[in-house]
């Protein structure tokens, strides 16, 4: 027996056929708008080559204070050690007197006198200089500390295969920002 087939028709909606073309063209559209802006667009990051800190030496001045201890030689009462000699020439006088008789006692005496005058003058003179005192004193002096700060960064780098420099306020790492003029973006966000 011969199967028989009966013919169905397909009715379809005249508006769900434009909505789903035009619905087509508008993905395929905006797939390509954006495509070709992306395309378009050039680089967006410059890429940094070299980072050199720029530093900068800060001098800082300073004062340091030791207290010192200064030998001073007291004043001299006597400059010319006139007690010491007189003394010394007496004492020597007196002893030279001792020796001999006549004529050699008188030499004695007199040999006495200036060689006890000149042992009294250098007693006198060495006991002045040996007369000191012992005072503290604060000195002071300027020293002058130095550091140093980084104050910026020297950067290179390469755009569009094209080399250049500039100065940053930080260190950017491996890329710097493009803006979409192929401009770039140094302030930090």
């Amino acid at each position: 027996m011969p199967v028989r087939k009966e013919s169905q028709e397909v009715y379809v909606n005249k508006s769900l056929l434009i909505g789903t073309v035009l619905g087509a063209v508008g993905v395929t559209a905006g797939g390509a708008v954006a495509t070709y802006s992306l395309v378009d667009r050039g680089p967006q990051y410059a890429e940094v080559v070299a980072v050199q800190p720029v530093k900068e030496t800060i001098k800082n001045p300073r004062q340091v204070c030791n207290d010192v201890a200064v030998t001073h030689q007291r004043p001299v009462k006597d400059q010319h050690q006139i007690a010491g000699t007189a003394i010394g020439a007496i004492a020597g006088g007196l002893l030279g007197n001792q020796i001999g008789g006549g004529k050699g006692k008188t030499l004695a005496t007199v040999a006495g006198a200036v060689g006890g005058g000149y042992a009294g003058n250098k007693v006198q003179e060495h006991m002045q200089n040996n007369d000191t005192y012992t005072t503290t004193e604060t000195r002071c002096k300027t020293v002058t500390d130095t550091s140093e700060k980084v104050v910026g960064y020297d950067v290179r780098y390469t755009l569009d295969g094209k080399p250049g420099q500039v100065r940053m306020d930080r260190d950017p790492g491996g890329q710097i920002p493009v803006d979409k003029s192929g401009r770039l973006i140094l302030s930090q966000q």
